[in-house]
């Protein structure tokens, strides 16, 4: 006995009218059940009384009548198949198709073959929809919102309200003067997982994007310090108090102090924060750091002419204390493929040395000389 459980039944070796939505049923004497039904798209199969074989089931879609056919050629005709059909389908369509269907009251209808009858009993056929994409005139508004540029925009000025808490001007970032970067202070040394998010936030935030230095106050904020596993809390090392982590960074730009950022595993994962880049670029950090980098994040650091650098060692990281400073020994020398050494100096004076791998090549060394990847681009322009 074969088993349709959308209201269809068949016996071996005959046909049943069946269901209502269904064309026609067969089962040869080989076992092979054929039928044809309309909008079936997905089904499932399944098969009793131990049968050793489940079979398959076909689907193609006939364009001659619209219908989409199933062929289930399954086990032989005495073992028990069940086919289960879905009972509704669900169908994106253009907005002429929908009024068609709609005013055909039929889903099945095609308007392109199918014919309609209408108050006089006669057989219509609807008229393809036509008319224009764009209105010929334009649109009837005053403002359109959209301003076309200017053929030379160098002579025009980009106005923003200095008072505004929502749009900032960018300022270019500093060129790398090609020297040894040293002092730097470690601002925090980040545990375990540090997605884009922990850098930089979104929620509220947000509504923060265009003004660069008001949402930078969300730099690092979700990071969970190594030293005291908490987050947004870790010591100035100018002052030896503990504070949120912008505050931190903000004083020690402030006194134009450097500092460094460390990582775990796969630092900067999540979505591809272009903001996560640039405020530890705005509020003064110039290194991150880190066992490994998600690999957009560190483009992203690439681009706005932050050093970012793996431990050659990733033990290294466990040799990092709170009160370190850093001073680098070649950097002056940074090219494609060699290491940079950096030499860790802890409070009580003792010293290491720890090699960093980086993977910039020559393009991005040049976006690190000149401060970033749109310095470049405007040195470039000149």
């Amino acid at each position: 006995i074969v088993t349709f459980v959308d209201d269809i039944l068949i016996k071996d070796g005959g046909t049943i009218g069946a269901a209502s939505d269904a064309d026609s049923i067969t089962i040869a004497s080989d076992g092979v059940v054929t039928f044809s039904q309309k909008d079936v798209h997905d089904a499932s199969l399944s098969v009793k009384n131990g049968s050793t074989s489940a079979g398959f089931i076909e689907f193609f879609e006939d364009s001659d009548n619209g219908t989409n056919k199933v062929t289930l050629i399954g086990p032989a005709s005495t073992a028990d198949v069940t086919l289960t059909l879905p009972s509704t389908t669900d169908t994106l369509a253009a907005a002429g198709d929908v009024t068609a269907l709609a005013i055909a009251g039929d889903l099945s209808f095609n308007p392109l073959k199918d014919v309609l009858i209408n108050e006089n009993s006669e057989k219509v056929m609807l008229d393809p929809p036509a008319g224009s994409d764009l209105p010929v005139n334009g649109f009837e508004v005053e403002d359109l919102g959209y301003k076309a540029p200017s053929v030379n925009g160098r002579s025009s000025d980009v106005i923003v309200s200095p008072e505004s808490k929502r749009l900032q001007l960018l300022t270019p970032f500093p060129k790398w003067k090609g020297e040894n970067l040293t002092d730097l202070k470690l601002l925090i040394k980040a545990k375990g997982k540090c997605t884009t998010d922990h850098i930089s936030m979104a929620g509220p935030w947000l509504k923060f994007r265009g003004h660069l230095d008001n949402i930078s106050d969300n730099m690092l904020t979700g990071a969970v310090n190594y030293f005291n596993d908490k987050s947004n809390l870790v010591k100035n090392q100018l002052t030896g108090e503990y504070g949120p982590v912008p505050n931190v960074q903000r004083h020690y730009k402030k006194n134009n102090v450097m500092s460094i950022v460390v990582g775990d595993e796969n630092y900067g994962e999540g979505s591809s924060r272009e903001h996560a880049a640039m405020e530890p670029r705005h509020l003064g950090v110039r290194v991150i750091l880190v066992k490994s980098f998600a690999r957009i994040h560190e483009t992203n650091l690439k681009k706005q002419g932050m050093l970012a650098l793996t431990f050659s060692d990733p033990l290294d990281y466990d040799k990092i204390l709170e009160d370190d400073s850093f001073s680098f020994i070649d950097l002056d020398k940074i090219s494609p493929g060699k290491k940079i050494s950096i030499e860790i100096n802890h409070r009580n004076s003792n010293t290491e040395i720890i090699h960093c791998n980086h993977t910039y090549n020559n393009t991005q060394i040049s976006w690190f000389r000149a401060g970033s990847a749109l310095n470049m681009i405007r040195e470039n322009e000149k």
